[in-house]
């Protein structure tokens, strides 16, 4: 079975690293074993695990430091983690943009897909980018908020078999410049991007909503399960 890395949230009030446990439980359905990684570590251990691990989630989580897409931190912007945000950036650069490892990046995961590439963020879609629609909703996480509409002939519009996905939403930081080298597959109907994909890439996805929280899913299996697939047959090459 492929070795799956997943990035943890760092809670800074309790100092310690945690995760969703349906990231493990969507991977360990889908055929893949689950690791954890680690945060505080040195660039020759990360070298290591990017050369080891057959996959990468880039999780969810708090905000990352605009600093990484050229601006300066707006009041409305959350506090950012900079071992975390250090520590994705290289193993974005060494396992995904070196080895060609596949990726799947989930709410912040997006995010820093695009800001790695060149891209930038809303810092705040509230204050920059007003809408109807409720893209930070309360508990519970595992119920639709929204519908997006998933553009036709991208994969996962072929993934799903559909063009519209009802899913969770819980952000207030989104897409705001597309990096070069991403093209989008899914927007919500007020334009906010929700899934982003690399063609020049063998696997490397993003999506804006929380699929480790909708566990029940169908949508959520088949996401998992194309992307343990990824990495399964990169094992083989």
């Amino acid at each position: 079975m492929p070795l799956i890395g997943i990035t943890p949230i760092w809670d800074k009030k309790e100092g310690c690293i945690c995760l969703y446990p349906g990231y493990i439980r969507g991977l360990e359905k889908a055929g893949a074993v689950p690791v954890i990684l680690p945060l505080f570590v040195s660039e020759a251990v990360l070298k290591q695990i990017a050369e080891s691990l057959d996959g990468f989630i880039f999780s969810g989580g708090g905000d990352l430091d605009p600093k990484w897409y050229g601006e300066a931190k707006s009041e409305y912007c959350g506090e950012a983690c900079e071992e975390r945000d250090t520590m994705e950036a290289y193993l974005f650069r060494e396992a995904v943009l070196n080895q060609n490892k596949p990726a799947l990046g989930i709410c912040r995961g997006i995010q820093l897909f695009n800001a790695f590439l060149g891209g930038t963020l809303y810092q705040d879609l509230p204050t920059e980018f007003p809408s109807a629609i409720g893209h930070r909703q309360n508990r519970p996480f595992d119920v639709p908020a929204h519908a997006i509409r998933l553009l036709s002939e991208s994969p996962l519009c072929k993934l799903f078999g559909e063009e519209r996905l009802e899913v969770n939403s819980h952000h207030h930081q989104a897409i705001h410049k597309l990096a070069e080298g991403l093209e989008i597959m899914a927007v919500a109907d007020d334009g906010v991007v929700e899934a982003v994909y690399m063609p020049a890439r063998p696997y490397v996805w993003g999506v804006q909503w929380h699929p480790e929280l909708m566990p029940n899913e169908e949508a959520t299996a088949k996401l998992f399960a194309s992307f343990v697939g990824s990495a399964e047959r990169a094992e083989t090459l």
